[in-house]
């Protein structure tokens, strides 16, 4: 359970990864925004990577909230794929920071334990995602012609190219409703 000091230290950090980039969280500029002295942040967090992996934590237990609420409902498959999507869209567009912490794996790849930690949030995600392709696939509603799995990494992969491109424009548009078409676009290339 985070302190509400850590939960601050957090918020803060993604504000200011939305100000100036995730090069822009130091700790040197996070006890600034907060008011607090340096020291003050490493009775908190040791290092600015744990920071990160706490906003890592906090992004896994809100998609695997949702994955998994998706999973265990009842209907259609294609119904889940759009929730998910659609959630997914609704909760970066509130936080647009966090795009640029789940998709730095660029910036961690000197970081192992922050790849793990975005590495695992991606295989539990693809897990779920492939085994409601799975079900769908069984229930005539995707098509067979193409392997979940892969079925699984073109929607993600589009899923994730949107976002990035939505983070190129400078957030420029309505994430939500220009991600329905996108959705749209995908269920009309599965669906059987």
């Amino acid at each position: 359970m985070k302190t509400e000091r850590q939960i601050e230290i957090t918020t803060v950090a993604l504000e200011l990864i939305s100000e100036k980039g995730i090069q822009g969280l130091t700790i040197k500029n996070l006890a600034k925004k907060i008011g607090i002295t340096e020291p003050a942040i490493y009775r908190h967090y040791d290092s600015k990577t744990d920071i990160l992996i706490a906003v890592l934590d906090l992004f896994k237990q809100n998609t695997e909230q949702l994955f998994e609420k998706e999973l265990q409902n009842g209907g259609k498959a294609i119904d889940k794929i759009e929730h998910l999507f659609t959630n997914h869209f609704i909760t970066l567009s509130r936080t647009p920071s966090l795009v640029s912490v789940i998709f730095s794996e660029e910036i961690f790849r000197n970081e192992p334990v922050l790849i793990d930690k975005i590495s695992e949030v991606i295989g539990k995600n693809d897990k779920i995602l492939t085994t409601i392709i799975i079900n769908g696939q069984k229930n005539g509603e995707i098509r067979t012609d193409i392997e979940a799995g892969y079925l699984s990494t073109i929607i993600t992969g589009s899923l994730r190219l949107f976002v990035k491109k939505w983070q190129f424009s400078a957030f420029s548009y309505d994430l939500p409703k220009e991600g329905k078409n996108l959705i749209d676009s995908i269920k009309l290339l599965i669906t059987k």
